[in-house]
């Protein structure tokens, strides 16, 4: 069994604490931003004292400058206090070279923090004299200096987490539609499948949807269906690892036809049955109950 863990998450403004806090968030991590650092032992408690497999990662930053000198101070304690690792405790100290935080904060157009005047460098300089107690207690200190936000991410996905949240970190969404009720807007990837032969124009098959084996057989015996779905299955399972390693937590693929009930639920379906072996997947037909509109063929 996986012992509970608390990540405390500091370092240089600029680094990179938001990209990281996330990252942890997408790692089913609890996560609270900018927490005062006496609160953090009773805060700690009280997550452990509700789950019995506590996950929390923890912002403390000089954001709030009169509470974080507590901070070295509170992570010794809590060492101390966990000599015999009761929970796993890991302080990340971010950090990255002069040039580059100076380069980011033109980039943004932001104030740092602790702004005096006297310009970004000697902030940042006055920053790093305040955080060197801190830096000294690091579990891990992480340069961002050549890490773009997703290499970050990558990084914190690569050394962090347990295999469940690693495994629900890419979900797949499958759904069905029908074009005359609007196309999905959250939807990656649209396949449109109306060239294909309609079971509506079939009287057995009208009411029945594309989940019926009857309609099933109808779709997949047309011409052309079974040679278009291996050749949309190829480029998908070709793709799929790719928009994961570009760092998407999901991708929606969605099959439209007319009216959403046969031809594009059969393709739906199919395709979340074959990836479901491989990724994470959930299946969904948004227009599969909507009834006929008018006489229009669907």
């Amino acid at each position: 069994m996986n012992k509970p863990e608390l990540v405390v998450i500091t370092g240089m403004s600029g680094a990179g604490k938001t990209i990281a806090m996330r990252s942890f968030e997408d790692l089913e991590y609890f996560t609270t931003d900018n927490l005062p650092a006496k609160m953090l032992p009773e805060y700690w408690e009280m997550l452990r004292e509700t789950k019995d497999q506590a996950k929390a990662a923890v912002v403390i930053d000089l954001r709030a400058e009169e509470f974080f000198p507590d901070l070295a101070n509170v992570i010794k304690m809590m060492m101390d206090a966990n000599s015999d690792e009761e929970y796993s405790l890991r302080l990340i100290f971010l950090d990255a070279s002069d040039k580059e935080l100076v380069a980011r904060y033109k980039e943004t157009r932001r104030h740092h923090p602790l702004t005096q005047g006297a310009g970004t460098l000697e902030d940042i300089n006055h920053e790093r004299a305040l955080l060197t107690d801190i830096k000294v207690l690091a579990t891990e200190v992480i340069n961002t200096a050549n890490f773009g936000p997703r290499e970050l991410r990558k990084y914190i996905m690569q050394h962090y987490g347990d295999a469940g949240a690693h495994s629900n970190l890419f979900k797949v969404q499958v759904m069905s539609f029908g074009f005359k009720y609007g196309a999905p807007l959250d939807a990656d990837l649209v396949v449109d499948v109306r060239f294909l032969s309609n079971p509506y124009y079939d009287p057995s098959l009208r009411d029945l949807t594309g989940l019926a084996q009857p309609v099933a057989d109808y779709i997949w015996q047309s011409d052309g269906a079974e040679e278009f779905y291996q050749k949309e299955l190829d480029l998908i399972r070709w793709t799929l690892p790719r928009y994961r390693d570009e760092g998407r937590s999901t991708l929606t693929i969605a099959f439209g036809c007319t009216g959403g009930q046969h031809r594009s639920v059969a393709f739906a379906h199919r395709l979340a049955s074959d990836l479901q072996a491989e990724w994470t997947v959930t299946e969904h037909h948004r227009d599969m109950e909507r009834r006929k509109d008018n006489g229009m063929s669907v």
